[in-house]
């Protein structure tokens, strides 16, 4: 059995180099999302997850949505183990596999052939069990002779192509996904996505971030929308699609909610 369960789980983080006295002057990246708060020490910090409680069981397939910056990816990097909640729990029963930053952990002076191990390492394959794999994944990537030579002689797809090889090799119990990936030119993009489409399939639960209504719809079976770190609506994935993409429709035609409108 496969399961996630997130009780009151909220997630803060410092924002380097910005203090609650020179914040007035400060224009924030905009990638930063979730509401700031100012500590008693003049640090700020950023509420990525405030208080998400959500159980996720076997079987399901669930469709996150929001705007950039609401907290889709750090709820997937919570529920990947990478980050420690603040305060609240997040218990998982089942193994994880996250495709999420494929190419993490990947050295461009090595060989590709080399960053199979180092990617696989870090993706929880032994050493052995890399090398019995190995000969099919360089098959699968295509990459022929340019398996041994460095990664940083690499076109970007083929970066793409040699991650995208190791990181799917996995077939676990939990999968998450930020967004659905689409990776090489058409020839490979084709395999790519026969073997993600196996991925999804051997799983027991996935939990795909998305901004493609068509996707999620097609895909998945529940809707979560979050929004400034918090839950805003879980359901059937056609009542929340709807919802979320109407309100969304709203915020751009309306002239008050989005004052850029008619701006030419």
């Amino acid at each position: 059995m496969a399961a996630i369960s997130f009780s009151n789980v909220t997630l803060d983080y410092p924002l380097l180099g910005a203090s609650s006295r020179s914040l007035r002057n400060r224009l924030l990246p905009p990638l930063v999302g979730g509401a700031l708060k100012r500590e008693s020490g003049g640090h700020v910090t950023v509420r990525a997850l405030d208080g998400v409680s959500l159980d996720i069981k076997d079987g399901e397939r669930v469709a996150l949505m929001g705007p950039n910056g609401s907290g889709k990816s750090t709820l997937l990097r919570v529920a990947s183990g990478v980050f420690l909640p603040t305060e609240g729990k997040a218990l998982l029963e089942g193994s994880r596999g996250s495709l999420i930053d494929i190419t993490l952990g990947m050295n461009p002076e090595a060989s590709g052939r080399e960053n199979l191990f180092l990617r696989g390492a870090l993706i929880g394959l032994s050493r052995a069990a890399v090398g019995e794999l190995l000969e099919e994944i360089i098959s699968f990537t295509g990459l022929g002779d340019f398996i041994d030579m460095p990664m940083r002689t690499y076109s970007s797809g083929m970066q793409m192509r040699l991650a995208f090889g190791i990181s799917t090799v996995n077939r676990p119990e939990i999968l998450l996904l930020d967004e659905w990936l689409s990776v090489g030119d058409e020839s490979f993009r084709e395999k790519a996505e026969a073997r993600l489409s196996e991925v999804v399939g051997a799983s027991k639960i996935l939990v795909l971030a998305s901004h493609s209504r068509p996707l999620m719809e097609e895909v998945c079976s529940r809707g979560v929308w979050i929004e400034s770190g918090k839950v805003r609506e879980d359901g059937p994935i056609d009542a929340v699609t709807h919802a979320y993409f109407s309100q969304r429709r709203k915020l751009v035609s309306d002239p008050v909610l989005n004052p850029t409108k008619g701006i030419r």
